[in-house]
């Protein structure tokens, strides 16, 4: 009987357990004012994190900080090359897995936007698009070409159907209450080829029958009942071609992408937050941060050209998965106080809407159960003030006011409250000589397989982007009688049109590496070469940066060499060497060996001879490191390389190009977060390499004994790299006597005896180690150049010292009453700067 009872219960519990956890359906529909969730009205603040752009490991921590940074939504793209990198054979695992990625998100508790393109552009490589597709007969992109409407809906209906199969549409209990087809397309004239293919796309994507609403971004012409939406740094003033349809931002962009030899775009929270209320102030429904958390373009998959292996985006959760503050937290504040505004905005429109002075307006919101909420907005860049429903208010200049009451001020896009976090990225690991061995790729002819033609193949076509790398191989003879062999007057060789970049091999001697891209009025390259009596050869690697993405169109830009190719400086004249035979090699002998993998490092014969190792092209680089201990991000310091690819475990960290620096008066114009922004207007890291350090996953590393493979095009010196990690090496607060309260305590009731507060925190695994400034009065300056003012109450460091010394977080209320005496009775508002040292 004991042996019976206990098959018994075993058997029940199996069934208990067997049985999925229970999920609720939700009907999602629209109408003039917002998207509604089950009928309920919604104001969503929704953020873009790109699965392929971390890892799986990733994926619930970057998730939980989107929740708990105050979104509703998480967004992302569908992409199509990753998931088909080869026609019909398809791939939904690792940082692929799709389906798993929206699970995250719904066991967050998360909604979802799933913006499935196919077309996504992104700066992601040929726009999301395989090129296998560009490579079909007859195939041109986005437009009314039956052969790539056939493979494009053959994929949309794919991942319909795959959602459909995981019960992951909201009808079903899932996350997805919006979907996306296409994307930035924009409208075209009726009888275009254009406008049919949009037309198309919208009644394709409509009868897969998702059960939620479709949209498409920046189509001003999207036909019922497609809802069309908008993608800019401001979106208060958009309206949508429906008197039905809600106000939509798709992309509010957080930053701005990096791109190889420019500087580093960046764009302040309180401009961030601006334009947030200002869209919302104006009946706006549903915002999306692009990005949220940018991520890294592992591999070859960033595009461009020229767009780097970091997407980081300035996004409130950096490329490595830490919070970026005060973004973060500033437009959590934010977030939180425009829930407090829900129930009064969803109701319907705007019921007030007041000029209180030039360039200051008023917006107010009010329903049926008398909950009432308003925005008081400064267009201007200078200060203001106002008077609303009796009560005065400063207005800092370019700022929006929250009052969730209508009368009280809950929040003020101008006065940050959230800390500072200053980054450091410290070695943890240098590399010894003796650590490192090397082998040399071949120049030119490595293999059979070589293309021979009188005239230069184009590279996609070609390569079909399995490398970045297209050998041009040439011969070039040279009589004893020329005179230059003699004067020393040296031969100049032109290529009039290439892309993206090239190294020009002249008898395995390497000339010049030059980069550009199609349509320069000048001639690319212009180069002197040393030529000798006899055979010469010309070889010249062609590399691409990324394919193109972009425009209708982009998939008839190739790469390689166009055009004509001459050597001028001959006694007879110029020599158009184009036409003679060139032959073509695709790729390099150490990618084709994967000699970046443990097995594959075994094919080639590696030198450990150090007196050579430094400062050679084409050259492979291998060695071997320790995991750093502890959990915080894991990073490469290539600054010391030129330009090549980086791997670990076999693992492609992506194309690294240190030696394409940033010009160094990019920069001088400095940065003021008032006034309309553009990607152009705050930018840093002028005078230094594009990007110097490459993330490297967690999930990736071993312990011990790590492989780490370099492969260096023109050049590099890898005993300066070093593996360092990503910590939090001082937090900063300024927050004024003026500041709103908490937004955690906030009432209408306490609104006006509340004081505001402080708080610093170190990372995960910190504490506060010193007090490194501190001054309650008028102090000035920024995090990590603060200064005392005249007034300064001279307790201020040992309160903070008393408070915080070895807490990782640490909170005062800022008020006179906490540093003693009033230091300056004179000054109306007071306020307090923290620097703080985590360790």
């Amino acid at each position: 009987m004991d042996t019976l009872f206990s098959l018994l219960l075993c058997t029940f519990r199996l069934l208990i357990f067997a049985v999925p956890v229970s999920v609720i359906a939700y009907n999602v529909s629209y109408d003039y004012r917002s998207l509604l969730i089950d009928g309920q009205h919604r104001i969503l603040n929704s953020g873009s994190i790109h699965y392929p752009r971390s890892t799986p490991d990733m994926w619930p921590d970057l998730i939980s900080k989107a929740k708990e940074g105050g979104l509703d939504v998480v967004d992302t793209y569908v992409f199509w090359d990753q998931h088909e990198p080869v026609k019909g054979k398809y791939n939904f695992q690792g940082r692929q897995d799709l389906v798993r990625f929206v699970k995250e998100v719904q066991k967050a508790g998360l909604f979802m936007n799933l913006r499935i393109g196919p077309y996504i552009s992104a700066e992601w490589n040929f726009g999301g698009l395989p090129v296998w597709l560009h490579l079909e007969p007859h195939v041109v992109f986005r437009t009314d070409n039956v052969p790539f409407k056939a493979q494009m809906e053959t994929f949309v209906r794919k991942v319909v159907n795959m959602m459909k199969n995981e019960s992951l549409f909201a009808w079903q209990g899932g996350p997805i209450i919006i979907a996306q087809i296409e994307n930035e397309f924009g409208s075209w004239p009726l009888g275009t080829p254009e406008h049919a293919y949009a037309m198309w796309a919208a009644q394709m994507a409509v009868s897969t029958k998702t059960g939620v609403p479709w949209i498409m971004c920046l189509q001003f012409d999207a036909p019922d009942p497609i809802i069309n939406t908008f993608n800019s740094y401001y979106a208060d003033d958009f309206t949508p071609n429906g008197a039905d349809k809600p106000k939509m931002w798709t992309e509010n962009w957080t930053g701005w992408f990096q791109s190889y030899g420019k500087p580093t775009p960046f764009r302040p929270a309180e401009d961030i937050s601006f334009a947030v209320l200002r869209f919302f102030q104006k009946n706006g429904s549903f915002q999306n941060y692009y990005m949220y958390h940018g991520g890294t373009n592992f591999g070859r998959t960033s595009g461009g050209p020229f767009i780097t292996t970091s997407y980081d985006y300035d996004a409130p959760i950096d490329e490595y998965g830490l919070i970026r503050q005060p973004k973060w937290g500033h437009l959590k504040d934010m977030h939180q106080a425009i829930k407090l505004c829900e129930q009064a905005m969803a109701r319907g429109g705007t019921t007030l809407h007041q000029w209180l002075g030039p360039d200051v307006e008023v917006y107010a919101y009010s329903n049926a159960t008398e909950k009432c909420a308003a925005f008081i907005s400064n267009s201007n860049s200078a200060d203001a003030a106002a008077t609303f429903n009796g009560v005065s208010y400063k207005l800092p200049g370019w700022s929006i006011s929250v009052l969730p009451d209508c009368r009280n001020v809950a929040f003020n896009s101008a006065k940050i409250s959230a800390q500072t976090s200053m980054m450091l990225m410290m070695p943890v690991q240098d590399f010894d000589v003796l650590e490192w061995e090397w082998y040399t790729e071949k120049i030119g002819i490595w293999s059979e397989n070589v293309l021979k033609d009188t005239r230069f193949l184009e590279q996609i076509s070609t390569a079909k982007d399995s490398t970045d790398y297209l050998w041009y191989i040439t011969n070039l003879q040279v009589s004893q009688r020329e005179s230059f062999l003699a004067n020393g007057k040296d031969p100049v060789l032109k290529i009039d049109s290439m892309r993206d970049a090239v190294h020009i091999f002249i008898n395995d001697e390497l000339t010049v590496s030059a980069q550009g891209v199609w349509g320069s009025p000048s001639i690319e390259v212009v180069q002197p070469i040393k030529l000798h009596e006899g055979t010469n050869t010309i070889s010249i690697l062609s590399m691409t940066v990324g394919l193109q993405t972009g425009a209708t169109g982009y998939d008839l830009t190739g790469t390689g060499i166009e055009g004509s190719v001459y050597v001028e400086g001959f006694d007879n004249g110029t020599l158009d060497i184009s036409s003679q035979l060139w032959e073509h090699q695709v790729g390099i002998r150490g990618e084709k060996l994967h000699i970046y993998e443990r097995g594959g490092s075994e094919n080639v014969n590696w030198s450990s001879d150090a007196t050579v190792l430094a400062n050679k092209p084409l050259t492979w680089y291998k060695t071997f490191f320790d995991a750093p201990q502890g959990d915080d991000p894991v990073a490469l310091d290539l600054g010391s390389m030129g330009k090549g690819q980086a791997w670990v475990n076999g693992q492609s960290i992506g194309r690294f190009w240190p030696a394409y620096n940033v010009t160094s008066d990019a920069c001088a114009n400095g940065c003021d977060y008032r006034g309309a922004f553009n990607s152009s207007k705050c930018v840093s890291n002028c005078g230094q390499p594009s990007q110097r350090w490459y993330h490297v996953p967690r999930s990736w590393l071993k312990p011990k004994d790590n492989l780490l493979v370099l492969f260096e095009e023109i050049g590099g010196d890898p005993l300066k790299t070093s593996v360092v990690v990503r910590v939090v090496e001082k937090v900063c607060g300024n927050v004024a006597e003026d500041y709103p309260p908490p937004l955690e305590k906030w009432s209408s009731a306490l609104a006006n005896v509340s004081f505001p507060e402080m708080s610093i925190e170190c990372g995960k695994g910190q504490t506060i180690s010193s007090i490194n400034f501190a001054s309650f009065g008028t102090p000035t300056g920024q995090c990590g150049s603060f200064a005392r003012g005249l007034c300064h109450a001279p307790s201020s460091r040992l309160i903070m010292e008393r408070r915080c010394l070895g807490l990782r977080k640490c909170t005062i209320v800022v008020a006179t009453v906490m540093f003693g005496e009033d230091p300056c009775p004179d000054q109306e508002v007071k306020r307090l700067a923290v620097e703080a040292q985590c360790s």
